[in-house]
């Protein structure tokens, strides 16, 4: 069974421990990249990665884009929100559709 994890700074990611998760934090975008491309290779399944992190690691993320699993998703910070989940969810829409959808004023 693959894991869950979330990488963020300790205030954002320790709480996910309650849920199952497997929190991993970070105070460096340079210690995420390395945590995110080692859990990539430990059976995880999902990977959550603070708004923060997800934003300066997308070169790094932009490599794990086109394998099935795992599915790699940004979530809000104890900073609040960037937007970029539903940045991601209308890119993941227009991918597979061809067209905006959701979001076109027509």
């Amino acid at each position: 069974m693959n894991k869950i994890g979330i990488i963020g700074d300790a205030d954002s990611v320790l709480g996910f421990k309650v849920f199952g998760m497997e929190a991993f934090a970070c105070e460096t975008g340079e210690e995420a990249a390395e945590t995110l491309h080692r859990i990539v290779k430990e059976d995880y399944g999902i990977i959550y990665i603070t708004e923060r992190f997800y934003r300066e690691l997308g070169k790094d993320i932009a490599k794990y884009e086109e394998l099935r699993i795992p599915a790699i998703v940004p979530v809000p910070g104890i900073d609040g929100s960037y937007g970029m989940g539903l940045s991601n969810v209308k890119r993941a829409v227009e991918k597979a559709v061809g067209a905006d959808i959701l979001f076109s004023d027509k």
